[in-house]
């Protein structure tokens, strides 16, 4: 069982206590932990993107958001009795599996749509342009770039700050030119790729963990 002990200040002091170089980060991690409680308490959802292995931690991040991740989470009563009502038995199996949920979605993961807009209009213009289908005000957009300088997480920053909807930029180095466009930035102390990469991960780790433990009751099992 996977029990809820520790409260998101809790969660985001840990962090800093195992890696220590992030204190450079803090003023970032929490503006960014900030932006995605509201948008979700307002019922919005968070959209990703990233190039290479920021295209997997995006996939990594809807992961840790769309399921239970470090405790279980408790479904809304009223849709497990809602379950329970309408489908009897099977319906209350179905009530205890099901998890809370925060909605992700990498814009990653559309192999068909990014592929037929690359192959028709502009590669680079395909996260942008799924963002622009996808997303609406109140929801965040998190762009993954080590260097900052990915052509198409710039586009689709510029095409989230044009619609309204908050931007995060995880990167690394100087930050690039989506430091210029971001809303917040969130900028790893390395220079090199991979180096920047191994701090990615706890930072949205922490991000993720600090979310579950505001938002969610740990159910019994």
């Amino acid at each position: 069982m996977k029990k809820k002990e520790k409260t998101p200040n809790q969660l985001m002091d840990e962090l800093f206590e195992r890696y220590p170089m992030l204190t450079v980060c803090k003023d970032g991690i929490i503006k960014a932990y900030d932006c995605l409680k509201n948008s979700y308490a307002s019922g919005g959802k968070l959209l990703t993107a990233g190039n290479g292995g920021s295209a997997a931690d995006s996939e990594h991040i809807a992961g840790e958001l769309m399921k239970s991740f470090l405790f279980n989470r408790k479904i809304k009563s009223d849709f497990q009795e809602k379950l329970i009502r309408s489908f009897g038995e099977d319906g209350e199996q179905l009530a205890n599996k099901i998890e809370g949920a925060l909605s992700a979605v990498p814009l990653t993961s559309m192999p068909a749509l990014t592929s037929a807009f690359a192959n028709d209009v502009d590669a680079a213009v395909s996260f942008a342009q799924m963002l622009y289908g996808y997303g609406k005000s109140g929801d965040v957009f998190l762009g993954i770039s080590t260097s900052g300088n990915s052509k198409n997480i710039i586009y689709a920053l510029m095409t989230a700050k044009a619609m309204g909807i908050t931007s995060i930029a995880l990167t690394g180095g100087n930050g690039g030119k989506c430091r210029e466009l971001a809303d917040i930035v969130i900028c790893a102390p390395e220079t090199e790729t991979f180096k920047i990469q191994e701090l990615h991960l706890p930072i949205y780790h922490a991000l993720c963990s600090m979310l579950e433990a505001n938002f969610f009751e740990e159910r019994q099992c």
